[in-house]
């Protein structure tokens, strides 16, 4: 649904560092429940790119609480326990929960601050882990077929 922002709509503001942020993160997939996510698994664990001064997920407690019992956050950073966490080293930025990635009631609209984008061959040879998505294969074998 598109409308008004208001004091109570999610946003994302600066780090908590209050600087730019640019490295790897790890992240845990916690949802699956949009044609962007149909070919990963709940509790999937994944390497994605940031790089931003400005990717702090902050949101009521009450939107929070809405959020997550519809299924709505879809990934969150997780440390080396694949533990969601607000340490700076695996949270760069500060989300609240961690969260890392939000859809849309319907699963239509994904939100995410990793750089999902930023993955392929030779890429990242000094770091191991998955770093393919799939989201864009989802995307497009969903709309393809809708």
């Amino acid at each position: 649904k598109f409308g008004q922002v208001t004091k109570n709509s999610p946003t994302l503001v600066r780090n908590n560092s209050d600087r730019h942020q640019s490295k790897i993160v790890r992240t845990r997939m916690t949802g699956a429940k949009s044609p962007w996510l149909q070919l990963t698994k709940t509790g999937e664990i994944q390497n994605v790119a940031i790089s931003h001064g400005e990717g702090k997920f902050v949101a009521t407690s009450e939107l929070l609480s809405v959020l997550t019992e519809k299924g709505q956050v879809i990934s969150q950073y997780v440390d080396q326990d694949n533990v969601p966490t607000m340490d700076e080293r695996y949270n760069p930025n500060g989300s609240v929960q961690a969260i890392e990635g939000i859809i849309s009631e319907d699963g239509h609209i994904l939100g995410k601050m990793g750089h999902s984008e930023r993955m392929g061959q030779d890429i990242f040879k000094n770091v191991i882990g998955e770093y393919d998505q799939k989201i864009f294969e989802a995307g497009v074998n969903y709309f393809l077929n809708k």
